[in-house]
């Protein structure tokens, strides 16, 4: 009688831990796309306007293009 006790405890316990491991690999997976969206920005600032033209960009769209990266802003119309 105590083993299913036993299991039944431990079905029990079991979704929380899911949950909260649930909630810091979404905050992980949140995390690592800032900090990817911040580098991404730091190297597109360094670039000359001459080389952000190359690659169809402007100055003015850095935070756009870096926010967005799934995005192509050339071909928005």
């Amino acid at each position: 009688m105590s083993t299913a006790y036993g299991v039944t405890e431990l079905g029990q316990t079991t979704a929380p831990r899911m949950r909260v491991s649930s909630f810091f690999e979404k905050y992980w997976g949140a995390f690592q796309e800032r900090r990817s969206r911040q580098r991404l920005l730091a190297t597109l600032s360094c670039l000359s306007d001459r080389e952000l033209m190359d690659i169809g960009t402007t100055r003015g769209e850095i935070d756009y293009v870096a926010s967005n990266r799934s995005i192509d802003p050339r071909f928005s119309e």
